[in-house]
């Protein structure tokens, strides 16, 4: 149900914005150069979407593994800082510091150290999607479960793994969220530095076919792009959903 939503979601949003462009299109005369009319868009498709739909499986594989990146260092570091203390507060400086430059400016200094392969796009990926899922995961981690943690503690059986487990638990809902958003970001951030300097994936033709002045070539790879990215993120929420209720059922 969580996957049918997505996608049939974006559909109304696709149609909607393709919609308002013809209405440009042809409400103020527009050539078939400037926008292109239906019949382009679905030749363009016809002959690109096989070429397309690969340079985005690239990018989203990129853009996932960024993902899982991103995601391991916030548990990593909302689990050790999630603590009053001076060493869980030094981790949580430090992490916020990471952010305090624009991904924009780092980009050009990834690629000129580490040139224009998968592993500037792969650490961009996770740079932009790391913050977001950090201050998330600080701040879940860092308010108690009152009530469940008070019982454990009582009894003596409380340990880290519990409480952390516990946390998690209570709000998945809201990780899962986060996680299923940080997605769009993730693949935010690969097109962004495909766009940049790349030699593969989709933001790569993206920025061919934006130097032809193609846009029925940019239409349809926002199609490929919304579809894939929204089935990828029906398939996170159902995930948090069928891990929430494996962990009730013990």
């Amino acid at each position: 149900m969580l996957l049918h939503r997505r996608i049939y979601q974006f559909f109304i949003i696709y149609l909607l914005a393709v919609g308002f462009l013809f209405l440009v299109k042809y409400g103020m005369g527009l050539s078939d150069y400037v926008i292109p009319s239906p019949g382009d868009i679905w030749q363009t498709g016809s002959e690109e979407f096989v070429r397309y739909f690969s340079d985005v499986l690239n990018t989203m594989t990129v853009a996932i593994v960024g993902q899982i990146i991103s995601i391991i260092l916030a548990l990593l570091v909302g689990i050790t800082g999630r603590q009053a203390t001076w060493f869980g507060s030094f981790i949580k400086v430090a992490a916020y510091n990471v952010q305090a430059y624009p991904i924009v400016a780092i980009a050009p200094i990834i690629f000129i150290l580490l040139g224009d392969g998968v592993i500037s796009r792969l650490i961009i990926a996770a740079m932009i999607c790391y913050f977001p899922l950090l201050l998330s995961v600080i701040g879940i981690m860092s308010e108690p479960v009152a009530d469940i943690e008070h019982f454990y503690r009582v009894t003596g059986r409380m340990r880290w793994q519990l409480e952390v487990k516990i946390r998690a638990f209570e709000n998945m809902s809201k990780l899962t969220t986060v996680v299923a958003g940080s997605a769009t970001l993730a693949m935010a951030g690969t097109i962004v530095a495909e766009f940049i300097a790349a030699n593969a994936g989709i933001g790569y033709s993206i920025r061919i076919a934006l130097f032809q002045s193609d846009l029925a070539k940019i239409i349809i790879a926002l199609f490929i792009i919304g579809i894939t990215l929204s089935v990828y993120q029906g398939l996170l929420e159902v995930s948090g959903y069928m891990i929430k209720k494996g962990w009730a059922s013990k």
